[in-house]
């Protein structure tokens, strides 16, 4: 089957204004606009293009999913939960040459082996033998109110090895508001640093490939977009459960101006031994600790069975 590019379609601009399509404050919705800034998001998250499944959450009325198409992938599912962009979709799905398909519901509640046999019933894979996917990059413009919690969802089930995170081969390129980016890629040291740097940087490789200015969305937001790739790492630093390294970043970062010596004396005198059998100086703010480090405070904490505060 020929994979050539999408034929011509209506721009996202008229197709917003002829099915009268506005966003929703309430779903933090902001849509991106230029076909140049989508092409530039797909081309630098490297899309696999064999034996693959991109999954898109959230694609509104559809501009980013043409930029993946056009790149030539060939198993493509979106996940939508506003009703109102069908229309739109079903017109790309139909011109995609059966390599689009269509969930609507919530991805935060739906069934992963929905999204995983949609994208083996479609029409581009009739003719091979494809029983699962080597590759799942899963991409998206995000609300940026759901973001994080989307985020710390995925990241539980890529440690656990569940849904489309069980695939070999898992890739995230996302939308999130610039200040959340910045988080989630700040290293040791940095002022951005916080308990969303060290649990995903706990099992996953983390950097910026692209920044989109606030002008680029529609309608603009207060706040510049960042695309924040996440590669899973061939040795995760994680030593304990995902959920007991959240709790301990989340714990140590609620007074991060303070010395890891004065938040652990405050917790319990007796703990800041913890922190010398892990070789971490107590005299260290939050902020400075390595992400290796805080996973092997979170694997003494849960195999001594101490609990933190709440």
């Amino acid at each position: 089957m020929s994979l050539a590019k999408l034929p011509k379609l209506p721009s996202i601009r008229d197709l917003i204004r002829v099915y009268n399509l506005r966003a929703k404050q309430q779903l933090s919705q902001n849509f991106l606009m230029d076909k140049n800034i989508t092409d530039k998001i797909v081309q630098l998250a490297g899309l696999e293009l064999e034996n693959s499944l991109c999954v898109e959450v959230g694609p509104g009325p559809g501009l980013l999913t043409r930029s993946i198409l056009d790149r030539g992938a060939k198993n493509v599912v979106a996940v939508e939960k506003d009703p109102r962009f069908v229309p739109t979709l079903e017109q790309l799905q139909e011109a995609s040459k059966g390599r689009f398909g269509i969930i609507l519901g919530d991805m935060l509640e739906i069934d992963h082996r929905e999204i995983v046999q949609r994208g083996l019933s479609l029409e581009s894979n009739a003719d091979t033998q494809i029983e699962a996917f080597e590759h799942v990059h899963l991409l998206g413009n995000l609300p940026f109110s759901v973001a994080t919690p989307l985020l710390i969802q995925w990241l539980h089930l890529l440690a656990a090895k569940q849904g489309i995170f069980a695939s070999p081969g898992v890739t995230m390129s996302l939308m999130f508001q610039k200040e959340v980016g910045l988080r989630i890629v700040a290293p040791a040291s940095n002022t951005e640093r916080g308990r969303l740097s060290v649990v995903a940087q706990s099992i996953c490789d983390v950097f910026k490939i692209y920044g989109v200015p606030s002008s680029s969305f529609v309608p603009r937001p207060k706040v510049d977009g960042m695309v924040v790739q996440l590669r899973p790492l061939a040795k995760p630093l994680l030593k304990s459960s995902l959920s007991t390294l959240e709790h301990v970043a989340r714990f140590s970062f609620m007074k991060r101006r303070k010395m890891l010596a004065r938040i652990f004396k405050d917790w319990d005198p007796k703990h800041i031994a913890l922190l010398e059998e892990c070789e971490i100086d107590p005299t260290l703010r939050p902020q400075d600790v390595t992400t290796e480090k805080f996973c092997d405070l979170a694997h003494l904490i849960e195999q001594r069975g101490i609990q933190l505060p709440q």
